[in-house]
């Protein structure tokens, strides 16, 4: 089998788990247990139900046992993340960075459908890649440690600084995500990236208030678009920085 069609497999069977991480971890509940069961009549999944993406095809996205309807969110982060860690590893073959992104690939997704459900990006999974992050920095050679502290410095003081300047139309969940995400890619990249999201968070937001999706009051999670701004870095941040500083001198 080509390793590219098992890095695919590998993702979205990650994926997988992410849903449960997604579910269970607003809620205050255990990611480990009890096993996956349905929402509605408690069975417990078996093997079938729980192969990614094509159980949901196969079972047309219904509980095979009494017929409740799942979400789409569930075949839709699996693909997803399968097709990032397949994106990842095109990038970066298998490099210390393929591995050290698709920790924090997993980070970003989950986040970034939490946010968009709750409004909330849990402190145990911003406290956890934030552990990782640092700690990585200190075995591997893909950013240094010092640069890394810089990148947690630069992307949480920032937001925090615009936190605080906006009084209440950011939380403090998006200041630490961004602390995450600067242990990971450093303090240029970081800051790049909450840029990145902030002008497509501008286009999106104006796009859905022209076309009365929203009002003008209405909030957009800005986790998600943290998230999005940081894979453009991932994958084309030396390309947009090139691009800026020409257009800039």
């Amino acid at each position: 089998m080509e390793l590219g069609l098992v890095i695919f497999i590998f993702g979205s069977i990650v994926g997988s788990f992410l849903n449960v991480v997604i579910y269970r971890l607003p809620a205050g509940k255990s990611i480990v247990f009890p096993p996956s069961e349905c929402g509605n009549c408690g069975h417990r999944l078996g093997f079938l139900d729980l192969i990614p993406i094509i159980s949901y095809l196969l079972q047309k996205g219904r509980c095979r046992h009494c017929g409740t309807k799942f979400s789409i969110q569930y075949p839709l982060v699996e693909f997803l993340t399968g097709l990032l860690f397949l994106a990842l590893y095109w990038k970066f073959n298998l490099g210390i960075e393929f591995y050290l992104y698709l920790v924090l690939a997993s980070l970003l997704i989950s986040a970034t459908f939490i946010d968009f459900k709750h409004q909330i990006i849990p402190n145990k999974l911003t406290y956890s890649g934030i552990i990782f992050g640092i700690s990585s920095s200190l075995y591997f050679d893909h950013i240094g440690f010092r640069w890394a502290l810089l990148g947690f410095l630069i992307g949480g003081g920032f937001l925090l600084l615009v936190a605080i300047a906006s009084r209440g139309g950011m939380g403090v969940g998006d200041v630490k995500f961004a602390a995450l995400i600067g242990t990971f890619i450093g303090p240029t990249q970081t800051f790049v990236g909450i840029i990145l999201g902030a002008l497509i968070g501008s286009v999106v937001g104006i796009a859905l208030i022209v076309t009365k999706q929203i009002g003008g009051k209405d909030r957009i999670p800005f986790g998600p678009l943290i998230a999005l701004g940081t894979l453009l870095m991932i994958f084309f941040g030396d390309s947009i920085i090139d691009l800026y500083w020409s257009i800039v001198l």
